[in-house]
C-alpha cells in the first residue's frame, strides 16, 4: 500500500502518468496498473482523467492531503529503527537564550561531545525566539511550552525565582520586608517589552494566620532593563538595584555573599501564573534523529537546580 501511495502521489504532483513513470524510472503501464489497483482497494476513483489533463477527484484530494503525513511519518520510523543503534553523528544546530546558553549549557558542551565525537555542534546565545518551523535550528531551549502543536517540549529546568541585592544597596536602601515597598527602590528589570512592569509574589499562610493565600502584584520601575539577565546581574552586585531573577543565575553570588536574598517568606514571579519551566523544544515528529534525542537526553540528565 504505502508503495502504491508513493506512486500515486508522484502522479498528483506531476499530473502525468508518462511524467511519473520517467521521474520513478518505471513503465508508464505499471504506472497504470498502480493507480488502478489503488482505486479498487479504496474503492474510489482518485483522479479525473481526459485527454488533455489529468486531476485529482474529491476523494484523490482527501488521500493526497492525509498521504503525504504518512508516508513522512512511515520515512521517520524506518529512519528511526536503522538509527535506533547508531551512533550520532552529522550536525546539531541548537538556538538558546543567552544568559541560559552561556551558564548552563555552553560548559556541559565539551563533555557532550567527548561522549558523542561524530555531532558537529553549532550553538546561537540569542534571547530572541526563534521559529523552528521555519528554521535551520534542530533545538530550542526557552522558558515554557511552546503552544504550537507541531512542537514538542522536554523540561530541563525548574525556573525558580529569587529576589535579591547586595550587601551595599541593602546597606544604603533597606532591605524590603513587604512587596509593597518594592515601588520605592531602583528595580533592574528584564524588558518584557510592556510599558509598565509588574512583579508578583505569592505567600503561604503560617498556621497561624488566615488560611488564604496572600497575592500581591507590584509596580516596579528601575534605571537599567535588559533583555538576557547577565547585565542585570553585574549590575546588582554592583548594588546598583534590586533584582528579580531565576534563582539558577545568581546561586554562586548567593552562596559567597555578593548578593542576599530578600524576602524568601514570600515567592515571587515575573508572571502572574507563574515563571514556567525551562525546556528543550524541538521538531514534533515522534523519530528523533539520534543526535538531537542523545543531545537532550544529555541535557536532561547533567542539567540541575
Amino acid at each position: 500500500m504505502l508503495e502504491l501511495l508513493r506512486i500515486f502521489i508522484q502522479v498528483a504532483n506531476l499530473g502525468s502518468f508518462s511524467k511519473t513513470a520517467k521521474a520513478l524510472n518505471i513503465a508508464p503501464s505499471s504506472v497504470t496498473r498502480s493507480i488502478d489497483k489503488l482505486e479498487a482497494e479504496l474503492g474510489v476513483s482518485l483522479f479525473k482523467r481526459s485527454t488533455r489533463a489529468l486531476s485529482l477527484t474529491e476523494y484523490g484530494q482527501q488521500l493526497f492531503d492525509r498521504a503525504n503525513l504518512l508516508l513522512a511519518d512511515a520515512d521517520d520510523l524506518v529512519s528511526s529503527v536503522k538509527d535506533a543503534n547508531a551512533e550520532p553523528k552529522g550536525e546539531l544546530k541548537i538556538s538558546v537564550f543567552e544568559s541560559f546558553g552561556s551558564q548552563k549549557v555552553s560548559p556541559l558542551i565539551p563533555s557532550c561531545l567527548k561522549q558523542f565525537p561524530e555531532v558537529k555542534v553549532q550553538i546561537e546565545l540569542d534571547n530572541q525566539l526563534v521559529d523552528l518551523n521555519d528554521s535551520a535550528f534542530d533545538v530550542g531551549i526557552r522558558i515554557g511550552k511552546p503552544e504550537d502543536s507541531n512542537l514538542r517540549a522536554r523540561k530541563l529546568l525548574e525556573n525558580r525565582m529569587v529576589l535579591c541585592a547586595s550587601p551595599n544597596y541593602l546597606d544604603v536602601f533597606g532591605k524590603p520586608v513587604q512587596p509593597s515597598e518594592l515601588s520605592d527602590h531602583n528595580c533592574l528589570l528584564l524588558n518584557q517589552g510592556r510599558q509598565r512592569c509588574y512583579w508578583h509574589f505569592n505567600s503561604k499562610p503560617s498556621s497561624s494566620q488566615s488560611s488564604l493565600q496572600k497575592n500581591k502584584k507590584v509596580l516596579v520601575t528601575g534605571n537599567l532593563t535588559s533583555k538576557g539577565g547577565s547585565p542585570l546581574v553585574e549590575a546588582a552586585i554592583a548594588g546598583t538595584g534590586i533584582l528579580l531573577i531565576a534563582r539558577w543565575m545568581v546561586e554562586e553570588h548567593l552562596n559567597d555573599g555578593s548578593l542576599i536574598e530578600c524576602m524568601p517568606e514570600w515567592t515571587p514571579s515575573l508572571y502572574e501564573q507563574g515563571s514556567g519551566d525551562i525546556y528543550a523544544i524541538y521538531q514534533g515528529s515522534r523519530y528523533l534523529k539520534p543526535s538531537v534525542r542523545s543531545f537532550i537526553d544529555f541535557l536532561v540528565e547533567h542539567i540541575s537546580d
